[in-house]
């Protein structure tokens, strides 16, 4: 039996389907490869070891599942054994901006203490981040903060951002209060998703002012909205950050008495060595932005 095609059934088992799967993998390998191996080894065993869509193991998928899983499992602590005790891999998960314009800083402090250090980055938005944090798929979420956080979550706040709207610069309003002392605003509202803490942290403040205005656009980060109000497509909802210039062409529009949404960092457990030194470090950029 190839131990190689049992690993692969490991994580496809362990995050339900091969594209999550693949997602996941400490290494990189293509879906098509995954899905061929996996057949493999169930042709070698003569049995069916999952129903493809909806995802489910079969009774002896499960089986196996429970025969392998204890030794995949232990793996990474055993190799962190041999390594000393700390762990040499952080798995941190952040939007595309914090990643592409943010991050790197970090890291490059961060390796040059750990030089053995190796990182896995993965990009979504808040509710991914949540979620994948909570399936112990990413080690640290770099992401808005809402509310209490998940048992055995600690969340550390490292920003407010207040929030803005963002017209384009030759857009005849001049301030939100223009737009609130309508009867109807007629302008289309881009936005993130309504399940982001932006969205929902924007629709309270309006609730106060006796104000209706729901997303017409929704899209999956900041960036896209402020390409969709360059392009005229309406009013964009953002935030504020530290030291970062208004995009060209664009004008931002302060929204006054709206509460502003917190920016932090949120991991499971107690951090370790390399764990707290990111930690750090993360807060000592933010520190120089806000400075």
């Amino acid at each position: 039996m190839n131990i190689h095609h049992l690993e692969l059934f490991y994580y496809v088992a362990r995050h339900g389907g091969i594209t999550e799967a693949v997602r996941n993998m400490p290494y990189g390998i293509q879906q098509p490869a995954v899905s061929g191996q996996v057949i493999q080894l169930e042709e070698f065993l003569g049995v069916t070891l999952f129903h493809r869509r909806p995802f489910a193991l079969t009774v002896p998928g499960q089986e196996l599942y429970a025969f392998i899983q204890p030794f995949f499992d232990n793996l990474t602590d055993m190799a962190e054994k041999l390594r000393g005790g700390i762990s040499q891999h952080i798995r941190v998960g952040a939007s595309e901006v914090v990643l592409r314009d943010y991050l790197p800083g970090v890291l490059q402090q961060l390796r040059s203490k750990f030089p053995k250090l190796r990182l896995t980055l993965r990009e979504g938005y808040q509710p991914q981040l949540e979620a994948w944090l909570s399936r112990l798929e990413i080690d640290f979420a770099i992401t808005l903060l809402e509310g209490k956080p998940a048992p055995g979550v600690n969340a550390l706040t490292l920003l407010q951002l207040p929030l803005i709207l963002l017209v384009p610069k030759n857009s005849k309003i001049k301030s939100a209060s223009e737009l609130w002392a309508r009867d109807r605003i007629d302008e289309t509202l881009i936005s993130l998703p309504s399940n982001e803490s932006i969205y929902k942290t924007f629709q309270r403040g309006l609730a106060k002012l006796g104000v209706d205005w729901f997303w017409s656009i929704e899209v999956s980060s900041i960036e896209l909205v402020q390409t969709y109000v360059t392009n005229g497509h309406g009013i964009g909802l953002s935030i504020a950050v530290p030291k970062a210039p208004t995009p060209p062409g664009l004008r931002a529009l302060p929204l006054e008495g709206f509460e502003p949404v917190s920016f932090g960092l949120q991991c499971q457990g107690k951090p370790d060595v390399i764990a707290q030194a990111f930690i750090a470090t993360v807060q000592q950029v933010v520190d120089g932005l806000v400075s």
